[in-house]
């Protein structure tokens, strides 16, 4: 068997972490994720567990080390996955075994009575498991639909499931072709990265190397199938135990104070975000460990116990259940999780966020009178140009004159958050409902470049190819209507920015010139801030400074 070394795999950035346990001994046979050491940095303590299993054969580090990524833990001899193959004489050989694979022999007579049997070429067929890839760091994403089924045949590229997270769905293609054998998940699963999809099936046919295998003389000379099905498993688990090592991160237990409890950060993030106090919930983990179906499960009891017969002043009521089928026909739809979450955060800043929204009007005659004149450019550059990237590029350039709007409320209500970077969302409308895309360093970035970048992010968004990724790190965000119509709206504010504009259609108006009217394209501009963070000077100074930009176009460059 083979021996291997087992390495520190990362840990989020520390260095020089100490060894405080070594929960291993030579000899120990471990299973993939048993512990094998415990460290601990300033912050926290974490078990280290092993990437796959096998039994120890010698352990480097010894309480006190201290180590960092890519450092031995242990030598390991790996388990034996193929297992041992004989041929006895006499056996049968069940059509599983034919079917997984078919080895063909030649038997010649050889001295002393006995057969000599030649291995000549060995016909396959590969078992592949299909991976969930990189979520851009989401978490117990949801399978929405499952876009194949069994004995499907596919192509490299072709859809396996759409996942959705809080804010975008996405179709997973599949990595190689095959025919689907099995598929290992269901709508209203929950998935992680290196999660396993579907297992797929493909003939492929190699060579094996000439072996003599010694049989009695009693047999007659035939075409023998070898079972080879543990060779066959081996191999098609390959890709999948890779992935696996490639994965696995430690798992950081922390003890809360005045408390016994023993939890993971992405534990303890969503223990907060649901308001658990990890102290109540019972653990069923390793090492009395909380895990989330632990918190889930108490959630779930919480919510199930009678409600309280009086609101007692906390909160708002619902409004009144009614069956609207009364009045007449209806159909009950449940909302895709891109609208409920929506919902649920448009809910949250409203009554959370102290809206006001300051209305004013760019005129924008010039500069629409520039970019039609840059369509014939556009079209040698593969691009087009439309409003929006002019609208961006003025907004970052008011953000950096105006960096009270570039900030966010800390939840201590004692600070704010100053940015020092400037990443604009644009609202996007899907039929899977609203999606903002952010657009990264808008103010390091050109015309042409926010152009192709806008119809990139347009495009992935209708595509749902969006990542959790592709959604964060706003500061400041964009909803236009201007291609639709309308004379001015109230954008809710995206928390934790502290800012939107909204933009309804431009339309030609009279404007006085000092001696006349004349006509003038102007667009009208709403913008809506969280009056906590902005007062409303400088709401007017902000509109008044856009309308400038957009109005001579040359202070863009200024």
């Amino acid at each position: 068997m083979a021996t291997s070394n087992m390495m520190i795999p990362d840990l989020g950035g520390a260095e020089n972490v100490e060894v405080i346990e070594i929960c291993v001994a030579i000899g120990d046979v471990v299973s993939e994720g048993d512990s094998i050491i415990v460290v601990e940095t300033d912050k926290a303590s974490m078990e280290i567990p092993a990437s796959n299993a096998g039994t120890i054969k010698n352990i480097v580090l010894k309480e006190g080390d201290t180590c960092s990524q890519g450092d031995v833990m242990v030598e390991m001899e790996a388990a034996d996955v193929l297992g041992e193959a004989s041929v006895v004489s006499g056996a049968v050989l069940t059509p599983e075994v034919e079917a997984q694979a078919e080895i063909k022999a030649e038997v010649e007579p050889v001295d002393g009575g006995m057969s000599n049997v030649v291995v000549e070429s060995l016909v396959e067929t590969s078992e592949r498991f299909a991976l969930v890839p990189d979520l851009g760091g989401a978490l117990d994403v949801e399978v929405i639909e499952v876009s194949v089924k069994v004995g499907d045949e596919l192509a490299e590229g072709d859809s396996l499931v759409v996942l959705e997270t809080d804010k975008a769905s996405m179709e997973i293609p599949v990595a190689f072709a095959g025919s689907v054998l099995e598929i290992k998940v269901a709508e209203g699963d929950k998935v992680n990265v290196g999660d396993a999809i579907a297992v797929l099936t493909s003939k492929t046919e190699a060579l094996v190397e000439p072996s003599e295998v010694v049989l009695p003389v009693a047999v007659e000379p035939e075409v023998l199938v070898v079972p080879v099905v543990q060779a066959k498993q081996a191999v098609a688990a390959a890709p999948a135990l890779a992935q696996t090592q490639a994965s696995v991160v430690p798992d950081v237990v922390a003890v809360v104070a005045n408390s016994a409890a023993h939890a993971g950060p992405a534990v303890r993030m969503l223990a907060r975000e649901l308001g658990v106090d990890l102290a109540q919930v019972a653990s069923t983990g390793p090492r009395d460990r909380v895990l989330k179906e632990d918190i889930q499960a108490f959630v779930k009891q919480k919510l199930q116990q009678p409600a309280a017969p009086s609101m007692q002043g906390q909160g708002i009521a619902q409004p009144p259940e009614i069956d609207f089928s009364q009045f007449g026909a209806i159909d009950r739809v449940k909302m895709s999780k891109i609208k409920r979450i929506t919902a649920q955060n448009m809910t949250r800043s409203w009554l959370n966020v102290p809206h006001v929204t300051q209305f004013d009007h760019a005129d924008i005659t010039e500069l629409e009178v520039f970019r039609k004149g840059l369509k014939a450019e556009a079209e040698q550059r593969g691009t087009k140009v439309t409003p929006l990237p002019f609208m961006l590029k003025a907004c970052a350039m008011a953000l950096l004159e105006y960096p009270q709007f570039n900030v966010s409320l800390d939840n201590d209500g004692e600070h704010i958050i100053e940015k020092h970077y400037v990443n604009i969302g644009v609202a996007v409308d899907t039929p899977s409902g609203l999606m903002v895309p952010v657009i990264r360093d808008v103010d390091k970035k050109s015309i042409w470049q926010l152009s192709e970048e806008v119809i990139a992010m347009g495009a992935k968004a209708k595509a749902k190819k969006l990542l959790p990724a592709d959604m964060q790190g706003g500061c400041f965000t964009i909803s236009s209507l201007g291609s639709i119509g309308g004379t001015a709206f109230t954008p809710i504010v995206n928390t934790p920015e502290v800012a939107i504009l909204g933009v309804s259609k431009a339309e030609m108006q009279p404007r006085w010139n000092g001696a006349e009217f004349e006509p003038r394209l102007m667009m009208p501009l709403s913008l809506s801030y969280d009056h906590r963070a902005v007062n409303g000077a400088d709401a007017a100074r902000f509109t008044q400074y856009l309308g400038k930009l957009l109005g001579d176009i040359r202070h863009l460059v200024m």
